[in-house]
């Protein structure tokens, strides 16, 4: 059993799995909100190999009985230290309650917090860790660089100006609030770009058909919030730009990791206000990198 803290990244781990599993003859079935729960009952009374999901909608199967676990080899947890934070712990722990106590479990993230690694206590018998420093997470490939900006206003300025100077296969732009995404979005499309926009509240159908859209390219623009910092592969993604710096470092190094993908070079442009200058310079320490002013001349990044 997978279990992913979106809907978008199980989405794509089932994906893989099926492509990985496709001579193997491995049955596979995700499951998420969003879709019937009676087809979850059919497929998995069949039986399959490996259930991949989101954990309200894998705990709600457990406590049903339509997903019964007595022959669970596996448990694994994908951005762990999401999976174990306030909006999945319930949750988790529920889940954890109903496998059977010989499951191996196994965490994995880019970012795993000293309080993430101190909860594992509780869930894991002697296990074994296999860490990574701070300074050595930052992606080889990706030169991060940031604008200093006295407001919204003028890092919106900087952002048209970017794209006016730089020509980008695919870019993905962060907001940390879903209004925030929004507004910045209709204010792209006034200024005639085609932009799409992701976040939580939208239906499972619209996220779908966005999320398409972009990995086909038919969308070159994505304004999202951290629902797409994790785990996301899209192969064109060639920038990232921050256009609010994360409230939580860690997420820092999954936003920009998702360009410069599959050893492709990428470019994180960071605009910051003098309030957020503070912020840049923690994530600076934390990771043991340099984020560098951004060159006058947009042409040296190409």
């Amino acid at each position: 059993m997978i279990l992913s803290p979106t809907r978008e990244l199980a989405t794509q781990t089932n994906d893989v799995v099926k492509a990985i599993g496709n001579y193997l003859g491995v049955k596979s079935h995700l499951s998420m909100g969003g879709t019937q729960v009676v087809q979850d009952k059919k497929v998995l009374s069949e039986g399959v190999h490996l259930v991949v999901g989101t954990p309200g909608r894998i705990c709600d199967l457990l406590k049903r009985d339509f997903l019964v676990p007595t022959n669970l080899k596996v448990l694994v947890m994908d951005e762990a230290d999401e999976m174990l934070g306030r909006g999945f712990l319930d949750q988790v722990n529920d889940i954890l309650k109903l496998v059977p106590p010989e499951t191996q479990i196994c965490l994995f993230s880019a970012t795993m917090p000293p309080e993430i690694i101190k909860m594992t206590e509780n869930i894991m018998n002697d296990p074994a860790k296999i860490l990574v420093k701070n300074e050595n997470l930052t992606l080889e490939g990706i030169k991060q660089f940031y604008i200093s900006c006295s407001s919204d206003e003028v890092k919106f300025d900087n952002l048209i100006e970017i794209f006016s100077h730089l020509d980008v296969n695919q870019c993905m732009i962060y907001c940390n609030t879903r209004d925030k995404a929004e507004s910045l979005t209709e204010k792209m499309r006034e200024k005639k770009f085609v932009v799409s926009c992701m976040h939580s509240k939208m239906t499972m159908e619209d996220r779908n058909k966005i999320m398409n859209e972009f990995r086909t390219g038919s969308s070159r623009l994505l304004v999202s919030t951290d629902l797409l910092a994790r785990g996301i592969d899209v192969y064109q993604v060639g920038l990232v730009i921050n256009f609010d710096l994360p409230n939580k470092k860690e997420n820092y190094i999954h936003r920009i990791g998702r360009g410069g993908r599959f050893g492709r070079r990428g470019i994180a442009i960071n605009l910051i206000t003098k309030q957020e200058s503070q912020v840049l310079m923690q994530i600076e320490e934390f990771y043991n990198t340099e984020i560098s002013n951004l060159p006058t001349d947009l042409s040296e990044l190409e």
